[in-house]
């Protein structure tokens, strides 16, 4: 696994983070190269004004930053975050403001430098965003790899932008460019909502929290086989999403307090809004922004709900999964419980069992299974 991107003289040291045992994944890819590659051309002065978006692990940040360009980065993922920050510290580089995606743009930039993210609502968002910059018309490229440049994609940059163009592929990567033409003077709502009227429930959801227009089929069935019992005291949404289960929990163990806690800033602002929404005092609850269960106190949950995430960034990994299951394992109290929900193919029994040393299926469909292992 290549470590360092050397770009002419120029040589960045570049890793994942968290760091994985054995990792195999590099800290960027074509689109990145790519878009350096454009960005370069351009021969922009030193202090321009660089909006970089969803820069997965910091290299667009690293490179900016070296050119002496004044950098805004803002992403959605803490993981992303906390690699942008590693790597700007391994390089010895200083100055670039860090912002999330629940932050207001409200300054000028010369550029916007992206990469394209998974979730469409999060493209849009973010479209409008840059059509709220400024009068002025920054250039505006995105990168992607060129399997995920649909026209229907560049419908949505038309429709929210402006006139746009794509690159040719390179090293199966391509380049899409957008002229600023609309201006907003406010952006709309965000956030949407929709009705789980079984369960007398009302979820809103920012733009890049995972079905945000309806509720998934897994959550769905999670819903029906909740824990509840008066011995519960507190309970850890672990991957929260929009906090579908940190609420529905929370109705049921009106005796215990409940933790969501997620990667994305997106989701945790979601889950907070949903438990408010739905009456639950806020002295009963914590949103919190986390890598998993880092930093949490060891014996201190009695029930962790886990719908874990099989992707980081494009990348199919179980990784995510696996620091789930050991992290619960160390912050549950003896004979605490952790009841986590995934497709059948992943194999979440046979790792449980594995941890725990036991695991039992309590309910399943064609194509999830619900697991329940105790410490």
């Amino acid at each position: 696994m290549k470590t360092t991107l050397q770009i002419e003289s120029l040589a960045l040291a570049l890793r994942r983070y968290p760091i994985q045992k054995n990792e195999t994944l590099q800290a960027w890819d074509a689109a990145d190269e790519y878009l350096i590659e454009h960005v370069k051309g351009l021969a922009l002065p030193p202090q321009s004004r660089v909006l970089i978006l969803n820069d997965g692990f910091g290299a667009l940040t690293c490179w900016a930053l070296a050119q002496q360009f004044k950098v805004t980065a803002v992403n959605d993922s803490l993981l992303s975050q906390q690699s942008i920050e590693k790597n700007l510290e391994e390089n010895d580089l200083h100055g670039a403001t860090l912002l999330t995606s629940l932050d207001v743009l409200s300054f000028d930039v010369d550029i916007v430098v992206a990469k394209l993210p998974k979730n469409n609502r999060l493209l849009v968002w973010q479209l409008q965003q840059i059509a709220q910059l400024s009068d002025k018309s920054p250039s505006v490229v995105f990168g992607a790899k060129a399997k995920d440049v649909h026209s229907s994609t560049l419908k949505l940059f038309e429709k929210h932008l402006g006139e746009t163009h794509t690159s040719l592929a390179k090293k199966k990567a391509r380049l899409i460019f957008c002229e600023k033409h609309i201006q907003l003077d406010a952006l709309p709502n965000e956030m949407t909502s929709f009705d789980v009227p079984e369960y007398q429930l009302t979820l809103s959801n920012h733009a890049n929290v995972f079905s945000s227009e309806s509720l998934d089929i897994a959550a769905y069935l999670m819903l029906k086989h909740l824990p509840h019992s008066d011995e519960i005291k507190h309970i850890i949404d672990l991957g929260c999403g929009n906090g579908v289960l940190a609420v529905q929990s929370a109705k049921l163990n009106p005796q215990a307090k409940v933790t969501a806690v997620d990667e994305s800033h997106m989701a945790i602002a979601s889950a907070r809004h949903n438990l408010v929404a739905h009456g639950i005092d806020p002295s009963r609850f914590e949103c919190r922004a986390n890598n998993c269960l880092d930093e949490f106190a060891e014996n201190s949950a009695d029930l962790v709900l886990c719908n874990p995430p099989f992707h980081q960034q494009h990348a199919v990994t179980d990784h995510i999964a696996w620091q789930m299951f050991c992290d619960a394992k160390r912050v549950l109290e003896p004979k605490g419980r952790i009841v986590v929900i995934g497709n059948r193919h992943l194999g979440y029994h046979a790792k449980l069992k594995r941890l725990f040393g036991n695991a039992q299926i309590i309910a399943s469909n064609s194509k999830f299974v619900i697991v329940e292992a105790s410490k």
